[in-house]
């Protein structure tokens, strides 16, 4: 049904998450990310009304498995949710219930957790983590993140063919720097590497304009 990845940069202090689906508009349901705070991953029957809970709980201090082991606590579904977490040192945790669909798991390595469930293989998390280790730390966290995708696409990715995919990274601000969305597409996670190539070279600029306006440089044909 979905496979994801989110990752921690200390080098810069980013927080990003990259998921993929054979359900639409993935990005919708699934993402969350809070500068300075952590990132969260809600899927296999996402309830996005989750997301937000576990971003509070990660922003009043708990921590990774605290805030996994809170949202279990809840309830509210909880047997049907695959929930992974990072919090602001770069520490994951997840939770499987009982009733996550098909093949399904998750990976965990420094600064980074991946899963999926209803996988074409069982060793799409291992591959998408191996994805993001092997790439260059200096890179942009949502270049890491994208190759992770694409590691853990190239191990099988979900069973069904995926139709939509999501990248959002969080930096100092209080919205995300990096928000791409690709809600319905033949090739979305080809089509996600395609706007993110496009989209970065202004991602800069975007963030300048909202800042400082007023001396902020002009890119492109637009003005928003």
């Amino acid at each position: 049904m979905t496979f994801s990845v989110a990752g921690f940069c200390p080098h810069t202090g980013m927080f990003g998450v990259a998921v993929s689906t054979s359900s639409l508009a993935v990005g919708s349901r699934v993402s969350w990310v809070q500068a300075k705070t952590g990132a969260a991953l809600i899927q296999n029957y996402a309830d996005p009304s989750l997301g937000p809970i576990a971003l509070k709980a990660l922003s009043d201090g708990k921590n990774a498995q605290a805030t996994a082991d809170y949202m279990v606590a809840m309830g509210h579904g909880i047997a049907w949710r695959q929930v992974m977490v990072i919090d602001k040192r770069g520490a994951t945790a997840y939770y499987e219930g009982e009733n996550c669909l098909g093949t399904h798991g998750c990976a965990q390595a420094l600064h980074c957790i991946a899963g999926g469930n209803l996988l074409a293989d069982a060793s799409v998390p291992e591959a998408t983590i191996a994805g993001f280790v092997a790439a260059d730390p200096q890179q942009h966290l949502g270049e890491r993140l994208l190759l992770a995708l694409e590691n853990g696409l190239g191990a099988g990715g979900e069973a069904n063919p995926v139709r939509s995919a999501h990248l959002m990274v969080a930096d100092e601000l209080d919205w995300p720097v990096i928000d791409l969305r690709v809600d319905m597409h033949a090739q979305p996670i080809t089509e996600l590497r395609r706007l993110w190539q496009t989209f970065i070279p202004e991602a800069s600029g975007f963030v300048s304009r909202a800042r400082n306006p007023q001396d902020a440089p002009l890119h492109g044909s637009g003005s928003k």
